[in-house]
């Protein structure tokens, strides 16, 4: 059995795959299983990661058509059998002594996970790399603490992500920890991050940074306009898993709705700006729905954010014939450009603008 398993969810990044695997395979900890999942693949990168194997027994290869990166995820986590997993993007790369500082801390503390700070890094167009040091924890109080993140829901609160760390086998499948497989979805760490927490009753994070997080990848779903409800499918996941036990639910609930809050507003952020008015309206509902049911805590969130809930939840609803034009709009969309779709929802925006200003110098 090896100490760790590090899983790769492989599709179509041929630009950056030879980095990542050059850092994963000249780990300081020699005793580890490489598991590359090739998720369809159609360009390079099924023969880089298939040459790499050729040369290193360390490396398994599994490939299939594509099915999303919960589904590959998952085969990497069936097939692991290290006694630790660890996870690491094919467009980011790692610190070569990653995997065997976080398995040393893991065995002398008897750790379920142990987590670590990270970098974002780009490059700029002459190869320079720019890195950004991002701390877990932001307030900078709990590293090295023994944690139980079962029974302390404010550990939710550290930055989200599954990549920074390793995850005992044995616990992972007591759990049955996996990831969404809903096909052509985005952000489907979510929900593993989300069941890592609620489970665990022995973890630490720690303040050194081993990996390296790639943000100029164009492919990236944070890069994704028209992924509009995926981060939304992810949350109704996440849900039912809590659900499953009231208390469990009654526990985390609060923090739950926190979370969410900051990924939904990175979701509006983030899409184009003809589903921005929809989105909101979602949002709205959602949240009106969580208030009525006292599943907010107003103490998590800062005076601003609580705020925009409230602005949220009371806003006025958007033009009823603003919504059926938009609505008539998605219909004929397979009919015509998307440039074509976008002007169309731009004009009918300006023109709701326009006539909700109308509105209030009336009422003056």
């Amino acid at each position: 059995m090896a100490k760790v398993s590090i899983i790769l969810p492989i599709y179509n990044v041929q630009d950056y795959l030879v980095e990542c695997l050059e850092s994963v395979v000249h780990q300081t900890l020699q005793d580890i299983e490489i598991i590359c999942v090739n998720d369809g693949s159609t360009d390079h990168s099924l023969e880089i990661i298939d040459a790499y194997a050729q040369k290193d027994e360390r490396i398994v290869v599994i490939s299939g058509p594509n099915g999303g990166y919960g589904k590959a995820m998952n085969k990497g986590l069936d097939r692991a059998s290290g006694e630790y997993i660890g996870i690491v993007e094919p467009d980011d790369y790692v610190d070569l002594s990653m995997f065997e500082e976080l398995y040393q801390i893991a065995r002398e503390h008897n750790l379920e996970f142990v987590k670590s700070d990270f970098y974002r890094f780009t490059r700029t167009a002459d190869g320079q790399e720019q890195l950004q040091y991002e701390s877990i924890d932001k307030d900078k109080k709990r590293y090295k603490e023994l944690l139980c993140p079962s029974q302390d829901p404010s550990c939710i609160r550290f930055t989200l992500n599954t990549w920074t760390g390793i995850y005992k086998r044995e616990f992972i499948n007591k759990y049955q920890i996996r990831h969404n497989e809903t096909p052509g979805a985005s952000f489907q760490d979510n929900g593993f991050f989300f069941q890592t927490f609620v489970f665990a009753n022995r973890a630490m994070i720690v303040d050194k940074a081993y990996y390296k997080n790639r943000r100029d990848n164009p492919n990236s779903s944070v890069k994704s306009k028209e992924k509009v409800y995926c981060m939304n499918i992810e949350y109704d996941y996440i849900r039912d898993i809590l659900m499953r036990d009231r208390e469990l639910w009654q526990k985390f609930q609060y923090m739950y709705w926190w979370v969410k809050y900051h990924n939904y507003w990175f979701t509006y952020n983030r899409i184009d700006d003809s589903y921005k008015e929809e989105y909101l309206e979602r949002m709205k509902q959602e949240y009106k729905r969580a208030e009525q049911k006292g599943e907010l805590d107003q103490s998590l969130f800062t005076q601003k954010e609580w705020q925009t809930i409230q602005n949220l939840i009371h806003r006025e609803d958007g033009s009823v014939s603003m919504l059926r034009s938009l609505g008539i709009v998605r219909k004929i969309s397979p009919y015509i450009p998307d440039s074509a779709k976008r002007v169309l929802i731009g004009v009918l925006r300006r023109t709701e603008a326009v006539v909700k200003k109308g509105i209030k110098l009336l009422k003056k």
